[in-house]
């Protein structure tokens, strides 16, 4: 081990207990990398769908020739020539195993076009999922050391001065239930 590698880690270390200590940050980390991946899988669904249209224009422009080819097979053995009719059978032949093999292609094409399509689907639904836990997500309102108030003894920390007035153990509760979904949410998209 080096001093990099340990200067790395340390550096890795204060930023993961930075990101803990303020969800919003870690949250939107999270967004943006959901977006990236959202951006690369659009890509390659559009370089997919490109790729499906060369294909079907390939098995057309295939068609058309083995059509041409059958036409001359005909027309040789009316012509009462077998061997130009032997010959455009072959060639036909050939035109039909290549269409084949480009009818496979395009088939493959589509199958990862749905995947894409649906990877893309699941990052759109976990965009919403981290934009929501955003939302919900309070920022935690930097201290402000000029502005120290002498506390009320006669306000103990479980009782509220209005109905209106927030009760902080239910937000230590909504914090600590907010940052188990959100672990939840992070495990599920590691998978």
């Amino acid at each position: 081990m080096n001093v990099f590698d340990d200067v790395s880690r340390f550096l890795e270390k204060q930023l993961e207990e930075f990101l803990r200590a303020h969800p919003h940050l870690e949250l939107q980390v999270l967004a943006d990398n959901i977006r990236e991946q959202e951006v690369k899988t659009m890509k390659l669904l559009t370089d997919l769908q490109a790729e499906e249209k060369r294909q079907q224009d390939a098995i057309l422009a295939t068609a058309n020739e083995i059509q041409r080819w059958h036409e001359r097979v005909k027309k040789a053995e009316r012509a009462g020539r077998q061997d130009l009719a032997t010959a455009a059978k072959e060639r036909e032949a050939s035109l039909l195993s290549q269409g084949n093999q480009q009818w496979g292609q395009m088939e493959v094409t589509k199958t990862r076009l749905q995947q894409t399509q649906a990877l893309l689907e699941k990052i759109q639904i976990r965009q919403k999922e981290v934009k929501e836990k955003i939302k919900q997500t309070p920022r935690k309102p930097q201290p402000n050391p000029s502005s120290k108030q002498p506390s009320d003894p006669s306000k103990g920390w479980y009782k509220r001065i209005s109905l209106s007035d927030p009760d902080p153990l239910e937000e230590q509760f909504k914090n600590w239930e907010r940052d188990a979904e959100f672990e939840e949410l992070k495990r599920n998209m590691g998978r």
